[in-house]
């Protein structure tokens, strides 16, 4: 009986998360005798440090069983070696709560197909007006392949700004978004939450990107974050190399009849642009707060890691605005939403 039972919980565990922590599998535990009293174990201090254990295990053998079976997700980190529950730091795995971190081509698929399907997507984006329609359908297609790039040859960004142009669109930073996480970030990041935190700050009509704009930028401050490197600002007549040294940013482009300061919120621009690995990836943004919404779907989409100097605006944008991980919330974390939320 009890393999029965660790079987059927390892299968949905991995629904959730592929490698999952000791915390994670004690939770589980806790629910498990929570649920059924009478798988309670006498003389354990919580009552499920044996399920805790033989869970933790558990979820290393059926890892171990879906390798051999060919399953993408696990066959990436064979022959890296890591406790039966705890994955090693070099592992290739979900930290984000990315749902579909590493799917599966789809049955009667290949490389080989895909690819070709990928030389025309690359094609259509060629053309003076591209089909949204043909776009979108062979986008959704290619997902599996492009995700299996992304993640196991994490190529630079320029290189796969030239095999998915597609990629570095709005409608498809979104979709992406909504294919690895299973969230509608657009309507998330301007939802709920940050609407709560405008209306905190200004309860009369207020000019929404303006309030927006202000909120952002005010969040790295209050959590210790560095933006200096990270919102940038230039007239409109600087050379794009000035932005070489920058990993990841935003820029704001002025005409230069408006004074140059970082601290402005400069709310009518020539133009908003996002900044990766030196280079522009998108320009001709709406505002601010729009790009740094679609900079935080192409961290998911390219799977790039958050910023160092803005790790923690990025955490609270994930954990608290799109409601993407545990409950439980990290100090600065729970401190700014009490702040702002309460």
């Amino acid at each position: 009986m009890k393999h029965g039972i660790l079987e059927k919980l390892a299968e949905a565990i991995y629904k959730f998360d592929a490698y999952p922590n000791e915390e994670r599998c004690h939770s589980v535990a806790l629910a498990l005798i929570s649920k059924h009293p009478c798988l309670r174990e006498p003389g354990s201090p919580d009552g499920c440090s044996g399920w805790k254990n033989s869970l933790t295990y558990k979820m290393g053998n059926y890892r171990t069983k879906l390798r051999k079976a060919g399953c993408a997700e696990v066959a990436i980190n064979q022959g890296k070696k890591g406790a039966p529950g705890m994955a090693s730091k070099g592992l290739k795995r979900p930290k984000r709560f990315e749902v579909n971190y590493l799917p599966d081509l789809p049955e009667g698929q290949n490389e080989d197909r895909l690819e070709v399907e990928r030389k025309l997507l690359v094609e259509e984006m060629k053309k003076r007006n591209p089909s949204g329609t043909v776009i979108a359908s062979k986008m959704d297609q290619t997902f599996p392949l492009r995700r299996r790039e992304i993640v196991e040859a994490e190529p630079p960004v320029k290189t796969l700004k030239e095999r998915w142009p597609a990629l570095f669109t709005e409608r498809q930073v979104f979709a992406e978004f909504n294919s690895i996480a299973t969230t509608n970030l657009e309507n998330d990041f301007f939802g709920a939450k940050l609407a709560e935190i405008v209306q905190q700050i200004d309860s009369r009509k207020p000019d929404v990107t303006a309030v927006r704009t202000l909120v952002l930028q005010g969040i790295p401050a209050l959590l210790g974050d560095d933006p200096s490197n990270f919102y940038n600002t230039s007239f409109d007549s600087d050379s794009d190399e000035a932005w070489d040294q920058v990993s990841v940013g935003l820029l704001t482009v002025i005409s230069e009849d408006v004074p140059l300061s970082p601290n402005h919120l400069h709310l009518d621009p020539v133009s908003t642009a996002i900044i990766l690995e030196g280079g522009i990836v998108m320009d001709n943004l709406q505002n601010l707060p729009q790009a740094l919404c679609l900079l935080f779907g192409l961290s998911y989409a390219l799977h790039l890691d958050y910023p160092k100097a803005m790790k923690n605006t990025f955490s609270f944008i994930q954990r608290v605005m799109l409601g993407l991980g545990e409950n439980k919330l990290p100090p600065k974390l729970q401190t700014l939403k009490n702040l702002l939320l309460s």
